[in-house]
Order: structure tokens, then C-alpha cells, then sequence
């Protein structure tokens, strides 16, 4: 059904950068684990670590699921805009070309137990 504005709109967007007071979101999804039905939205700075981000608020997101714990850091599987990307642990999100509203997802080969068969 068309609708006729009475004048026009103008939406004014309050995600924006400016808005989380020198902080960031970024989006981190576990891929093949359903225990997770969508990404994690994280508020953080942009000159935390990436090891920081892993250590902190991830392994504490992660925690419920079983596969959590057996999870080696350094054979995940990283990926960002949908494309394979190795992130470097000792430097800044924003050195790693993390930005505001950006999705990185992770892939955990072998660590797979919530994945229905197939």
C-alpha cells in the first residue's frame, strides 16, 4: 500500500561513531555454532589490543559453548568483509583495520559440535 508523507523525512542516524564516545562496535560471529544464532556486538576502543578483545569479552561470550575451552587461537581461521584475514594479536583493533561497525567472523576447524549433521 503507497503512503503519501505529509513532508519529507529526515532520519538521523545515532550509531555513529561520534555517539559511543571515543569507542567503537564491532561485530564477531562464530561461524558453524548455533548456540550463537547471531554475531556478538562488542563496544570497545579502538586502541584495545586484538589479543585483549580475544582474552577479554570474546573468551567470555564464547564460554558457554563447548567447544570454548579447546579452542587454539593460533589455528583460527579469521575473517574479514567475507574475506580471509590474519589479524595480528599485539596491535590495536584499529591498526588492524578494524572499524566502527565492522563483522569479523571466526572459523574453528575441528571444533564444530553444534553443526546438525548434515
Amino acid at each position: 500500500m503507497p503512503v503519501a508523507a505529509t513532508k519529507d523525512y529526515v532520519g538521523v542516524p545515532r550509531d555513529v561513531a561520534a555517539n559511543f564516545h571515543g569507542k567503537q562496535l564491532v561485530y564477531v560471529s562464530w561461524d558453524r555454532h548455533l548456540l550463537f544464532a547471531a554475531p556478538f556486538l562488542l563496544c570497545v576502543p579502538p586502541e584495545m589490543s586484538f589479543r585483549e578483545m580475544v582474552d577479554g569479552p570474546l573468551a567470555m561470550l564464547f564460554q558457554p559453548d563447548p567447544d570454548a575451552a579447546a579452542i587454539d587461537w593460533t589455528q583460527v581461521e579469521w575473517l574479514k568483509s567475507n574475506q580471509p584475514w590474519t589479524p595480528d594479536f599485539n596491535r590495536s583493533l584499529a591498526d588492524n583495520g578494524i572499524a566502527h561497525k565492522d563483522q569479523i567472523r571466526l572459523r574453528t576447524p575441528g571444533l564444530n559440535s553444534l553443526l546438525p549433521a548434515a
